[in-house]
């Protein structure tokens, strides 16, 4: 494994760890990573969306303007299933915190 491929592994680790946390600006992060297809992920609207979402609940708004960008890019039925992604990462994360 390369030396760049080990840091972006480990920069998305980290940041799915904070995420995890609740932690709103790893929610942003994140989206970009998957809407950008940045450090060697591949792009991924639905994830990139349910990321944006998860920011936007939590008051970012420049995560509501990239999730609305990216919406126009996605079909109903992939942002219904990025919706769900992001519901569902709520409840597990909300459990764990309890």
């Amino acid at each position: 494994m390369g030396s760049s491929l080990k840091s972006a592994t480990f920069l998305m680790e980290s940041r799915l760890r904070d995420a995890a946390r609740g932690n709103p600006s790893a929610y942003y992060d994140l989206g970009m990573v998957y809407s950008s297809g940045a450090e060697g992920v591949d792009v991924d609207l639905i994830e990139a969306h349910k990321w944006f979402n998860l920011a936007a609940i939590a008051g970012n708004e420049r995560a509501q303007e990239c999730r609305a960008e990216i919406a126009d890019e996605m079909s109903a039925r992939e942002i219904i299933q990025a919706q769900k992604a992001a519901r569902a990462w709520l409840q597990i994360t909300t459990r764990a915190a309890a």
